[in-house]
């Protein structure tokens, strides 16, 4: 896994041990930043269930001003940290070690949200998205962005509150459903 583009482009990244974690594939992250280019440079990013950070981590790298990593794991934010220190990033990121309840509590104004709980976990994706979209005028800029990573097989639903789905993308096993208000 390493990093596509930007400033720390070609460098490895490392993955939580073991099969509770499944990384954004390199080919994935290079489909979903091609898409959301226009929107990255100077955006509040938000990596929701963060696993290794290489999605938010490939934000920084293409100029995203602030990252938030979300993950409870432990293994999790222990990879999160040693990619980061090991590409120098000392800024420009906070790491949120809860539940991703919790932590949306505490955002504001993001201009992109991304989120990929493990794919069996069905219900995170609707209570995530309904949470997003009952909050969006205090979560999302007006023009922001909510990208649920899922399973090629089972799509969320297309309308979460305030938040309705205006583009699927299908790579391999996975999808990518983009949101707007």
């Amino acid at each position: 896994m390493r990093v596509i583009a930007g400033t720390y482009r070609s460098r490895r990244l490392i993955a939580p041990r073991g099969l509770a974690t499944r990384p954004t594939s390199d080919r994935l992250r290079e489909t979903l930043f091609n898409v959301l280019a226009p929107w990255i440079d100077g955006t509040v990013f938000v990596d929701l269930y963060a696993g290794s950070g290489a999605v938010g981590i490939e934000a920084l790298s293409r100029g995203a001003s602030l990252v938030y990593f979300v993950d409870k794991a432990p293994s999790a934010m222990a990879a999160i940290r040693s990619n980061l220190a090991a590409l120098d990033i000392y800024s420009g990121f906070q790491l949120e070690a809860s539940n991703v309840s919790s932590a949306l509590g505490g955002l504001s104004a993001a201009g992109i949200i991304f989120l990929d709980p493990p794919y069996e976990a069905a219900s995170e994706y609707e209570r995530t998205l309904s949470a997003i979209g009952q909050n969006a005028d205090s979560l999302l800029t007006p023009d922001g962005i909510v990208v649920a990573e899922h399973s090629r097989k089972t799509q969320p639903a297309e309308h979460h509150g305030a938040l309705k789905r205006y583009r699927v993308l299908e790579q391999g096993d996975a999808g990518l459903s983009f949101y707007s208000r």
